[in-house]
């Protein structure tokens, strides 16, 4: 089949990067894509949030799957739009979306399916926010209640900090701090049946020792060794099944990619957050763990047949992904600066490690950045350390000025 993937970050990379390897792929499109994605599939520009102009693109290029990698297009609404110009979509309904583009909808959902998450406050006004924050106390967890690139969420001990960043939002969630390890858990869904991916665990400070602020994530790890047998059961059992099918009971049937943001508290599994989309960094390191052909498992979920799947099968390989990002990231980072050593990865770390890319573009005969997140320099391996060992080895050769890089991703996992 022909397919079309939309967006231009790392996550779109990975996906690119498997569908690119899926024997069943003729022809590979990306839009609007970056310096990397080119290398394996045909780039073409467009306006990611306009669905007409992304359902145009779709249709002159016969595509015969769209997989909308980012949220701000499904938000949009831009998958009803592919749907109704009749090519498959993997991807939610805008309306369906909205499970991760309103975090109070989110807790409504979670509300009527059952599913066990955090104690929240919605609030729009200044004494809200007062009662919310005196309610629950330090640490003070305040989120954005829309769209914010992963950055709308303020976890501080500082009352006048947290205060200062729920004024700054028109609506905000303000909810308990939840204890205990976090853990990030797909699911492909097409509204009825639910394929659950592996677990893995991001690192969203920017500094080591989780430090710093937080980021869109600076590295990730699959499988995680200290977890539960049994989680990802237990998961589908209270969370991910139970919330497709309130979702669909509501007349917003869910398709796609469901994220579950999980804390494993002393209380048991909590959720912190839902997303609408393959996370990043965690898709660099699930997909590398994939081995079942990507593309029939997203047109399955496009289609409303995936009870009719053979179950997923994986590699046994550990993975892990480190993020290489700009000078300043996450607060205004710096763009336009040469990347090298690109081509020595390839020479001398593939195929076991390779570098996916986040924030690039060509500038004439050079890569050079073009967002906070540049890279994710992903590697497998027999087990964790051996994949962590390859992933900084790769990473080690790629010279950027001012890049940063967190040293401490999967260390506590792998034992060194």
């Amino acid at each position: 089949m022909k397919v079309l993937v939309i967006g231009g970050g790392a996550r779109e990379h990975a996906l690119c990067r498997s569908l690119s390897l899926d024997p069943d792929v003729t022809a590979l499109y990306c839009a609007p894509g970056n310096a990397g994605i080119a290398e394996v599939a045909e780039l073409h520009p467009v306006d990611s949030l306009d669905g007409d102009a992304v359902a145009r693109l779709a249709t002159e290029l016969g595509a015969e799957l769209v997989v909308v990698g980012p949220e701000a297009p499904l938000v949009a609404g831009v998958a009803d739009a592919v749907r109704a110009a009749g090519i498959p979509c993997f991807g939610p309904s805008g309306e369906a979306a909205q499970l991760e583009g309103s975090k109070a909808f989110a807790k409504d959902v979670m509300a009527g399916a059952g599913v066990p998450t955090a104690r929240s406050y919605v609030c729009t006004t200044p004494a809200e926010i007062d009662t919310a924050l005196d309610a629950f106390g330090a640490p003070f967890v305040v989120k954005d209640d829309g769209l914010a690139a992963g950055k709308g969420v303020v976890v501080t001990d500082d009352v006048e900090g947290a205060r200062a960043h729920a004024l700054a939002c028109d609506r905000v969630v303000i909810e308990e701090f939840l204890d205990g390890p976090e853990v990030s858990l797909f699911a492909i869904t097409d509204g009825t049946t639910v394929l659950p991916l592996q677990p893995a665990q991001d690192f969203k400070r920017a500094l080591d020792n989780d430090e710093g602020p937080n980021t869109g994530g600076m590295g990730a790890y699959s499988p995680l060794p200290w977890a539960d047998p049994k989680l990802v059961d237990e998961v589908m059992e209270t969370v991910l099944q139970p919330t497709v099918d309130e979702l669909r009971r509501r007349g917003t049937p869910f398709s796609g990619l469901l994220y579950a943001g999980l804390a494993i508290t002393s209380r048991g599994v909590r959720v912190i957050e839902f997303n609408a989309r393959f996370g990043d960094p965690e898709t660099q390191v699930v997909l590398a763990r994939l081995k079942t052909p990507l593309a029939g498992v997203l047109l399955g979920s496009a289609n409303g047949n995936l009870d009719e799947l053979p179950p997923l099968k994986w590699r046994d390989d550990a993975a892990v992904t480190v993020v290489i990002a700009s000078h300043n990231y996450p607060d205004t980072p710096r763009t336009g600066d040469p990347i090298h050593g690109l081509d020595e990865v390839a020479a001398q770390d593939a195929p076991h490690a390779y570098v996916l890319h986040a924030g690039t573009r060509r500038d004439g005969d050079e890569i050079v950045s073009a967002g906070g997140r540049v890279l994710s320099v992903t590697a497998t391996g027999e087990d964790l350390a051996s994949a962590r060992e390859r992933a900084y080895t790769a990473a080690a050769r790629i010279r950027l000025e001012g890049s940063q890089l967190r040293t401490d991703i999967a260390r506590k996992a792998a034992g060194v």
